[in-house]
């Protein structure tokens, strides 16, 4: 299982698939997920900091950087 960290909150995410698996049983789920935003960029985010993002409008970059504050 490999990790990338989140552009939110910065802490390592697990990421399931990949070679990383190949020759294991594992079954830890994914812990996140790139999102590509209103404004064209595309960040990774844990399922927390997803749940943390509005959802009353366009989510852009801004709204990510924001996350760590």
């Amino acid at each position: 299982m490999s990790s990338d960290p989140c552009d939110g909150c910065g802490e390592e995410v697990p990421v399931a698939g990949g070679a990383g698996d190949f020759w294991t049983f594992e079954a830890e789920a994914t812990g996140g997920m790139t999102l590509e935003l209103a404004d064209g960029s595309e960040h990774f985010l844990c399922f927390d900091c997803i749940e943390r993002l509005p959802d009353d409008r366009e989510v852009t970059a801004a709204d990510v950087a924001a996350l760590s504050e």
